[in-house]
């Protein structure tokens, strides 16, 4: 083994610092080896693998490596920002072998029933009615009024959540992934509206998400259940959200894209997969620890530390060149979705609903442009995701009235079921 080495001091992954120029910080990291230091948030390190074949290493390698966080958990404050997303759950992120298979099986079933097709059209639908509802004012905050509300309607619509409670869930999830001292109060209200979701559908099953995975053969319990739920959405909203934003923006700021949004060289295809390369969503995360002390990659470990994985650093070291096909042909190797026996099962459903967004948009806002600089720009702070604050544009205003009437109506009868229909 070699020579214990003291490390240099940890490099702050939250705060405005680090939202504003995340790719400096892994530059400064990627100085330090394949793992370098990290702090999270006041008081919590850990290490940070910016290296592409040390990631994947590590993702696959269920031996040397756990899920459960739960001995390092226990050496951290109860109210650390960073535990909601972080702290362990009974659900198939924080576990290993049956107890994982068990947990995603249930999952990877419930979101085959959002059957692709269906899927496609609801989202085209319910983006047509969003777009109609700020297409004749000629400018728009694309985070607030579009990106961050789309994937909110189809978890309300696809697990019957209360239209009302919408609201909570996306406070919630962006409160966890903030990671400051306001989380440990936003995800407990995520949890309390999706028990409150469980509870009702195992007193009264209706044909939705959450009574298929009450009904699971797994057998989930409530809390199981609760917990399944709020992984998928937090897991699936916040990321989509940002998957939305950031591609706009690459759309609206690189030049391949220019003259027209709608039609041009480039699609929403080719600048979503770019988009997984160069800024994911989730940048930081994939926490692992060690069984027993170890040597990884030439880096000594101790039994139960906390080790992330930093999927945009990662992917700087293998990804292809603006020009290169690779890149636009969908073939690649990014690290966006993870790897391994974790890697996200969501990764269909999210591509189809961020690409079905984008063209929505474009089709009908063809010459929208950024409202302000690009350089103006800012990013929510925290460790974990690269998401936008705000994406300010302005565009020729469309008269989508007509339509946009006849969607808020077919919306509202739609939204009235508070459900999709699952199963025969």
């Amino acid at each position: 083994m070699t020579p214990y080495v003291q490390p240099p001091e940890p490099l702050a992954l939250y705060g405005p610092e680090f939202a504003a120029d995340p790719r400096d910080h892994y530059r400064r990291l990627r100085g330090h080896g394949p793992l370098a230091p990290v702090r999270l948030a006041p008081g919590i390190d850990a290490l940070l693998v910016t290296d592409y074949q040390a990631a994947v290493d590590l993702l696959r390698d269920t031996h040397t490596f756990t899920k459960d966080p739960r001995a390092w958990q226990a050496t951290v404050p109860d109210d650390s920002p960073v535990l909601p997303v972080l702290g362990h759950r009974p659900t198939a992120l924080f576990s290993d072998g049956d107890v994982h298979a068990r947990y995603r099986d249930a999952i990877n079933d419930s979101l085959a029933l959002m059957e692709p097709h269906a899927l496609r059209a609801e989202v085209a639908r319910v983006a047509r009615r969003l777009i109609g509802e700020f297409a004749a004012t000629g400018d728009a905050d694309l985070i607030a009024q579009y990106a961050r509300r789309l994937p909110l309607h189809v978890f309300v619509t696809w697990f019957g959540v209360e239209p009302g409670d919408g609201e909570r869930i996306v406070n919630g999830i962006a409160g966890m992934f903030n990671s400051t001292e306001n989380a440990t109060t936003a995800y407990a209200d995520l949890v309390e509206v999706v028990t409150e979701l469980v509870a009702a559908r195992r007193a009264r099953p209706r044909r939705d998400l959450t009574s298929y995975l009450l009904g699971h053969p797994a057998g989930l319990d409530n809390d199981e259940t609760v917990r399944q739920i709020t992984l998928i959405m937090s897991a699936g909203h916040d990321p989509t959200t940002n998957l939305i934003g950031n591609a706009l923006l690459h759309m609206l700021t690189d030049a391949r894209y220019a003259g027209s949004l709608h039609g041009g060289a480039m699609t929403a295809h080719e600048a979503i997969n770019e988009v997984l390369w160069q800024d994911p969503p989730l940048a930081n995360l994939g926490a692992h620890y060690p069984r027993h002390d170890t040597e990884f990659h030439g880096v000594r470990l101790r039994a139960g530390q906390l080790v992330l994985v930093s999927y945009a650093a990662a992917n700087t070291r293998s990804v292809p060149g603006p020009s290169d096909s690779a890149v636009r042909s969908g073939a690649s190797a990014h690290l966006a979705w993870s790897a391994g026996p974790h890697r996200c099962p969501a990764k269909q459903p999210a591509l189809l609903i961020a690409m079905t967004a984008i063209e929505q948009l474009t089709s009908q806002l063809c010459d929208a442009e950024l409202a302000v600089p690009a350089g103006g720009l800012k990013w929510r702070p925290g460790p974990f995701h690269r998401a936008l604050i705000r994406l300010p544009v302005r565009f020729t205003p469309v008269d989508m009235s007509a339509e946009a009437h006849r969607h808020r109506t077919a919306g509202e009868a739609a939204d009235g079921q508070q459900a999709v229909s699952i199963g025969p």
